[in-house]
């Protein structure tokens, strides 16, 4: 996901988008594991993701305060 769409969404929308990244990354690591993941450059990908959605939220909130 690209900066300038995280930059589009409330921070209520950033909350649960990170929220849904961290549990994908729970699972993703979870079929990493058990051996059932072909494609391991989604953790790098989804661990930035995250990175991304959690920077985009700092700064909204640091607007707002």
């Amino acid at each position: 996901m690209k900066s300038s769409e995280l930059r589009d969404l409330s921070i209520e929308e950033l909350e649960t988008k990170a929220r849904d990244l961290r549990g994908e990354l729970f699972n993703v690591r979870i079929r990493k594991t058990t051996g059932q993941l072909e494609n391991t450059a989604k953790l790098k990908t989804l661990r930035r993701d995250i990175a991304r959605t959690e920077t985009i939220l700092r700064e909204k909130r640091g607007a707002t305060q």
